[in-house]
């Protein structure tokens, strides 16, 4: 589905912080997204796209340990989020910058732990398509605290949540009426080195098809593939080390 704006508390955007010679070419050959680099000005970042839309963009690791992706929530003031954030006691990680004629963004972890920026747009509004095969399509929070962690987003960004409890317990975070995120409570059998984060799930034609890609492009799977109301499921480590998840959406 085509977007060309997002409302504020919608997820507009996500990227990587990650090894270039080895990130970016890996998502390029597994969902078959063109890549374009911006140059030195804007510190080796660059663009992914398919079928000319943008769909998630690549820079150099900043942070310490296994190379991540970032959630980006839209809001029309990034100067009022970030006192909301520390209001409610979030830590600013990058203060709100600007990224040249784009927007500008901040990065910050929730009172649990968890990282995600925002994000104010100029000339770039986001993703260009969400929703369809190769294209991002959910965000997902996996914390240690279910109860704070509901009340710092509702605090910041105005959510309203829906609740689950089938197959497990489920907090879908609303804008209106439209589900735009979820969370869950961090499995048992999760490593305990893992830190509560935000996950992101890219939308794919066929889950199997996928993750056997995934191998052949010297990347993991590490969950699944698993059947659930949304759609067939699989959670992966591309080969520099960041954690993504896929699903063939189930047709409604």
């Amino acid at each position: 589905m085509k977007r060309d704006s997002y409302n504020p508390g919608e997820v507009c955007w996500i990227d990587c912080g990650t090894d270039m010679a080895k990130g970016p070419a890996f998502y390029a050959k597994l969902f078959g997204w063109t890549l374009e680099d911006l140059g030195e000005s804007a510190g080796g970042y660059q663009m992914a796209s398919k079928d000319g839309s943008y769909v998630a963009g690549f820079g150099p690791q900043q942070n310490p340990g296994p190379p991540t992706w970032s959630v980006y929530f839209r809001t029309d003031d990034a100067v009022k989020t970030s006192e909301l954030v520390t209001a409610h006691r979030g830590k600013t990680l990058v203060a709100t910058t600007e990224a040249m004629e784009a927007g500008q963004f901040a990065v910050f972890t929730d009172p649990v732990g968890a990282a995600f920026s925002i994000w104010q747009p100029k000339q770039h509004p986001g993703f260009g398509i969400v929703d369809e095969p190769g294209a991002f399509c959910w965000a997902e929070l996996v914390t240690t605290d279910v109860d704070r962690s509901r009340t710092f987003y509702s605090d910041v960004f105005g959510f309203t949540t829906k609740e689950s409890a089938d197959p497990i317990a489920y907090t879908e975070f609303q804008v209106g009426e439209k589900s735009i995120g979820g969370m869950m409570a961090k499995p048992a059998e999760m490593p305990a080195e893992i830190p509560p984060m935000w996950g992101i799930y890219i939308a794919v034609a066929d889950t199997d098809k996928t993750i056997a890609k995934v191998g052949q492009l010297g990347g993991t799977t590490v969950f699944g593939p698993e059947d659930l109301p949304p759609g067939r499921l699989a959670s992966c480590v591309d080969p520099a080390g960041a954690m993504f998840s896929v699903i063939a959406l189930t047709q409604t």
